[in-house]
């Protein structure tokens, strides 16, 4: 197909939006990609919903070819769904009502909706299915950011299986985890799947996919070896030893007059801030606990979620002088009526921790000895720590999560009675499992991946067009020749024949990314040949016209 610049809705522009952090919310403004409506609601314009449906494409293919079914479910819900399953309460809930009166609910995911299908599914003979759809997905987000990495509004795919068994899930997990990788390969992005943190959807376990980026709200954590990868919220790795003073034989009170972070105690007693603790207060479900990390690490709030098993919030002042006598940079597990969760780190060692009281902290505090604590991974990995599989460097990068697949088993199909037979004759609950994928978060992963100082550099699987046709003043008719010649051999074009400057269409192609960009000048008057530039490599050559269908 050709489409004609000068009958199409290209709104580029020349300077950055003022809010914008991330390249990809930059450039696909720039670009006239998308448009902002309200905080985190977009508009995808004509080129941003050719490259958002030719994701989709590559999507439906791969899954598709696993036997996969499409459908589509409502967007609004009933709410009785959602208060079977227990989950009408998360805060990033939409919930409405209609004018009888009826409670509803604009979902983030469809577990709810997929199990109430799945009732119909009678005998184990019907196993397993899998069904997918796209569709708007809504969520109150608190604070949307960076163009299409944190949206109140989005169109997801979300696939679900159904299994007899957990052997049958794991063959359902299996197929998604080999597609998805198919997917982003297809779709020109760097992506790895890690394991990670379930969160609101539950279930016996997940898998994230993340593409490293230049902005987005994960951090992708590998082993410089290649044998270990994990999303920061659970990732595993070994911090380098501290340097310990002597051991003592019990723990010894010294005046800290004034010290109250790691950093003022540590240089006052002239010790290594590896061999201290911190102790930071939560309340849980009413009661008082005292989570532990080493001084110069950070608590990992989901890993001390995953450890209580319960959400929680930090304890208030008046509540840890209440507990422990003293205010927060002074307290300490020694002596604690309060309940104590150490960080593995923590096992071997003695250590400097708060004494219970102002301005005085505990030498030698060893756990075990002075202390029994319940031990948990609690820690925030650091880059350069240790990897759990063979002692390389790990590090950390940002990225963006572009797909997240989850273990259900049955904690939707249960509450919302979706049962079979079994070959035995006995009713068994349908084991789940869901498969997201974010078409807008694949668009902005591989422009923070595939871009330079002039613009974007789409990948060809998923460019709005293949070729950008430029056409200078004069060869109006040759250039029309050439979108021809190109269109001839199945090239989406896009011919830019709008009556602007050569240099301003330049800057637009450059901006907009088609894989290859064919100017036609004056020269072509003399030689029936265009130039030919590859916008990734930037390699340039002159081709004759009715050559043009061996170029793309």
């Amino acid at each position: 197909m050709i489409a004609r610049a000068s009958q199409l809705f290209l709104p580029t522009l020349r300077d950055d939006p003022a809010d914008a952090e991330a390249v990809s919310h930059k450039l696909l403004v720039r670009g006239g990609f998308i448009r902002q409506v309200a905080g985190g609601l977009w508009t995808f314009m004509p080129l941003g919903w050719r490259v958002h449906r030719k994701v989709e494409q590559i999507v439906r293919e791969e899954l598709d070819a696993f036997g996969s079914q499409e459908m589509l479910m409502p967007v609004l819900t009933p709410a009785e769904l959602w208060e079977a399953t227990g989950r009408i309460s998360i805060p990033e809930l939409f919930r409405l009502k209609d004018r009888a009166g009826r409670d509803y609910v604009l979902p983030l995911t469809h577990e709810e909706t997929v199990a109430f299908h799945g009732r119909e599914i009678q005998s184990y003979k019907d196993l397993p299915q899998i069904w997918y759809h796209f569709q708007t997905k809504d969520r109150d987000e608190p604070r949307p950011r960076g163009g299409l990495l944190r949206l109140r509004e989005f169109i997801m795919k979300d696939a679900y299986s159904f299994d007899r068994d957990e052997a049958g899930l794991d063959q359902s997990f299996r197929k998604h985890s080999v597609a998805y990788a198919r997917i982003f390969e297809r779709c020109g992005i760097e992506a790895h799947e890690v394991a990670a943190e379930s969160g609101m959807m539950g279930g016996s376990g997940s898998r994230d996919f993340l593409a490293p980026s230049g902005s987005g709200e994960n951090t992708l954590v590998t082993c410089e070896n290649g044998d270990y990868a994990a999303d920061l919220e659970i990732a595993l790795g070994r911090p380098s030893p501290p340097d310990f003073p002597e051991e003592l034989a019990e723990p010894q009170a010294v005046e800290t007059p004034g010290q109250r972070t790691i950093e003022g105690v540590s240089q006052f007693l002239g010790i290594d801030p590896r061999a201290t603790a911190k102790a930071m207060p939560v309340v849980a479900d009413g009661r008082l606990v005292l989570a532990l990390v080493r001084g110069d690490d950070r608590l990992n709030e989901m890993k001390l979620l995953e450890a209580l098993g319960e959400d929680f919030r930090p304890a208030e002042q008046e509540e840890i002088r209440q507990a422990f006598g003293a205010s927060g940079g002074s307290i300490g597990p020694v002596g604690a009526s309060a309940e104590v969760i150490a960080d593995e780190a923590l096992r071997e060692g003695q250590y400097v921790v708060g004494a219970n009281r102002d301005d005085v902290h505990l030498r030698g505090v060893q756990a075990g000895r002075d202390y029994e604590p319940r031990f948990a991974d609690l820690r925030e990995i650091r880059e350069g720590d240790a990897c759990p599989e063979c002692g390389g460097h790990l590090h950390l990068q940002v990225a963006i999560e572009v797909g997240h697949i989850f273990k259900l088993e049955t904690q939707y199909s249960a509450p919302l009675g979706a049962t079979f037979l079994d070959e035995d004759g006995s009713e068994k609950v349908l084991v789940m499992g869901s498969y997201g994928i974010g078409p807008a978060r694949i668009m902005a992963a591989a422009v923070e991946q595939n871009h330079d100082e002039q613009g974007i550099v789409w990948p060809r699987s998923i460019t709005p067009y293949d070729v950008h046709v430029v056409a200078l003043p004069g060869v109006e008719e040759q250039a029309a020749a050439a979108a021809q010649e190109l269109d001839a051999a199945g090239a989406d074009v896009l011919l830019d024949d709008r009556d602007q400057r050569a240099g301003e269409k330049f800057a637009d192609a450059d901006l907009i990314g088609c894989p290859l960009r064919v100017t036609v000048g004056k020269k072509t008057l003399d030689d029936g040949a265009v130039d030919v530039r590859d916008r990734e490599s930037g390699e340039e050559g002159r081709v004759p016209i009715g050559e043009l269908r061996g170029v793309v």
